[in-house]
C-alpha cells in the first residue's frame, strides 16, 4: 500500500522547486494533491505532469499572506474532498539585503509570506483537521535559521520563527491527533539555484560535508516521512536535511 493512500494534501508553493518535487512525490504515494501557488501556469503544468503519471491533483491561485483568501481556499478543499489530511507550508520568498540597505518594505514582504502566510494556512486548515481528529502539518524552515546568514535578516527571522511556531503548535495540537514538524533544508539545487555562476555553486558545495548540493526530491522525501504514519510519534521536531552543513 502506498504511504499516502487516500490522503488529501495541500502543498503551498507547490508549482516549482522543492514544492513541485513534493507534489510529484506525494501524488506518486497515493495522495490527492492540491497546490496553492500564485504561479498558476507552472502549477497547472505540475498538475498535468501528475495526471500524466496517473495521479490526482489540482492547482489553486492562493495568496497565502491574505487570510480571507486562505480561509476561502481551505473551505473549498474541505467541501470538495470532505477532509484535509496534510498541510505542507512550503511557500516562501526572499528579499535579500544587509540591514543597512534593507527597506521596511523588504522586511514586511518576507514577513507577510514566510511567517504570516504560515499562520494563515495553519489556522484555516487545522480547523478542518481538528474536526476529523487527524492531521500532519510540516513547515519549511531553513538551515540559516540555525546559524544565521549575511544579508538575510528578514528571511532568517521568519525561518527561525517557524521553528518556534512549530514547537508551540505541536504542543497545542498534538493531543488532538495533529502532529506539527519542520524541515530545515540546506543548499538545494533547485532550477533557480542551478542558474547561479559556477564558482558560487562550487563554493557552496565546498561547505557541505557530503560534498554536493541537495536535490529537491531529498527534501520531498523528508516531507513524505513526516506526513506518513511512519512518523506518527514525531511531533515538534525540526529535521535538518543539509548534508551536514550545520555540524
Amino acid at each position: 500500500m502506498k504511504k499516502l493512500e487516500n490522503k488529501v494534501a495541500i502543498i503551498t508553493g507547490g508549482a516549482d522547486g522543492i514544492g513541485k518535487a513534493a507534489s510529484l512525490k506525494f501524488a506518486s504515494e497515493g495522495a490527492t494533491v492540491v497546490i496553492w501557488d500564485l504561479n498558476v501556469e507552472k502549477g497547472q503544468q505540475t498538475v498535468e505532469t501528475i495526471k500524466g503519471l496517473g495521479g490526482q491533483a489540482e492547482c489553486m491561485k492562493v495568496n497565502t499572506s491574505q487570510f480571507e483568501e486562505v480561509e476561502q481556499a481551505a473551505q473549498y478543499v474541505f467541501d470538495k474532498y470532505q477532509k484535509i489530511d496534510i498541510l505542507i507550508n512550503n511557500a516562501g520568498i526572499t528579499r535579500d539585503a544587509t540591514l543597512k540597505k534593507m527597506t521596511p518594505q523588504q522586511w514586511q514582504e518576507v514577513m507577510d509570506v514566510n511567517l504570516t502566510g504560515v499562520f494563515n494556512c495553519t489556522k484555516c486548515v487545522s480547523h478542518f483537521m481538528l474536526e476529523k481528529g487527524y492531521g500532519r502539518i510540516i513547515n519549511t524552515s531553513s538551515v540559516v535559521a540555525l546559524y544565521g546568514n549575511f544579508g538575510q535578516t528578514n528571511y532568517v527571522a521568519t525561518k527561525a520563527g517557524l521553528i518556534g511556531m512549530t514547537k508551540t503548535l505541536a504542543k497545542e495540537l498534538g493531543r488532538k491527533g495533529i502532529t506539527v514538524n519542520a524541515v530545515a533544508p540546506g543548499f538545494i539545487a533547485t532550477e533557480m539555484v542551478k542558474k547561479m555562476p559556477e564558482d558560487i555553486l562550487k563554493a557552496m558545495e565546498s561547505k557541505v560535508p557530503v560534498g554536493r548540493l541537495g536535490k529537491p526530491e531529498e527534501i520531498a522525501s523528508a516531507y513524505l516521512f513526516l506526513a506518513s504514519d511512519d512518523a506518527a510519534y514525531v511531533n515538534g521536531a525540526t529535521l535538518s536535511v543539509d548534508g551536514g552543513i550545520t555540524i
